[in-house]
């Protein structure tokens, strides 16, 4: 890994050099982020949708201070769980922080978790801002409470099977502002992306991974350590707080732990529920990242 930085770092481009880190959940891109940003002095940026979230800790696995091994990390604890952030505000807000590093002559490292984050910085898209259309966002909620998630999911799956594809059906906010998205302009958000020309000479870093099987191994003892690390006490801190309706608080490990607490399911079931979740998110994140390989 340390040959291959120190040979991009060799070539002889005009534009400025970023790493970015990328492959799926519990794959080590974290450990791996660390070891490098230590080799080059450098800084670390997450591409991560939960952990600019505050109180999001051990249901998002964010990084501790002690694992962060004092080397600086960026676009953590950003907001609070009741604000909105747009994909265009992170590619506004990483461009900021990459431009002061290379300013102080340092590589950005970009850990990657979101893949919509890390498209924007790493192909220059461009994702325009469309207004919002609360009567038809109103119609579609009516419709999610009459017939729930999975039932909107579809709709967005027939008219943009795609892009539906890399969302889970809980993550109903985002499908509804998808399916209003096309339903205002006639095209999906991939669609939407305009590719610019380049502006930093990239390169792409994934752990090495023995199998499939045994990421799902790893991925199955991190969740019991995440049960262990009290993600039922942080759920119910944040209940006390946000309601049940809050939008993270609808997503995957959230969803499953509330159903626990209201005594839908067991403790068991509970578990199983977040593993099998995960294996199937990071399915459709090896799809996804063909595009870096």
């Amino acid at each position: 890994m340390i040959d291959r930085v120190n040979e991009f770092l060799e070539k002889k481009l005009d534009l400025p050099k970023v790493i970015i880190i990328y492959w799926p959940t519990a794959s080590g891109k974290t450990s791996m982020s660390i070891e490098v940003a230590k080799y080059l002095n450098s800084e670390i940026i997450w591409a991560d949708s939960r952990q600019i979230y505050r109180m999001l800790d051990i249901w998002s696995w964010k990084i501790t201070e002690e694992e962060k091994q004092w080397v600086p990390h960026n676009m953590i604890d950003i907001i609070d769980i009741n604000e909105k952030y747009s994909v265009w505000e992170y590619k506004k807000d990483t461009k900021t922080i990459i431009d002061n590093l290379i300013n102080k002559e340092k590589v950005p490292i970009i850990c990657w978790w979101t893949w919509l984050y890390l498209d924007t910085v790493a192909f220059n898209f461009n994702i325009p801002e469309i207004e919002p259309d609360w009567e038809l966002r109103w119609e579609l909620e009516e419709i999610r409470l009459e017939k729930w998630n999975k039932h909107l999911w579809n709709m967005l799956h027939e008219i943009d099977s795609e892009y539906a594809e890399t969302l889970e059906a809980n993550n109903y906010r985002y499908v509804i502002r998808w399916i209003e998205i096309i339903r205002k302009t006639g095209k999906s958000k991939l669609e939407l992306k305009t590719k610019n020309e380049p502006i930093y000479d990239i390169l792409f870093l994934a752990p090495f991974i023995e199998s499939r099987e045994k990421l799902y191994d790893k991925i199955n003892r991190r969740i019991d350590e995440m049960f262990e690390q009290w993600l039922i006490d942080e759920v119910k801190n944040i209940l006390d707080i946000y309601p049940k309706n809050s939008f993270w608080l609808n997503t995957i490990w959230y969803k499953e732990v509330i159903e626990y607490l209201d005594g839908n399911i067991t403790l068991e079931r509970c578990k199983e529920l977040v593993k099998q979740h995960n294996r199937n998110y990071a399915k459709r994140q090896f799809t996804w990242f063909r595009k870096y390989n």
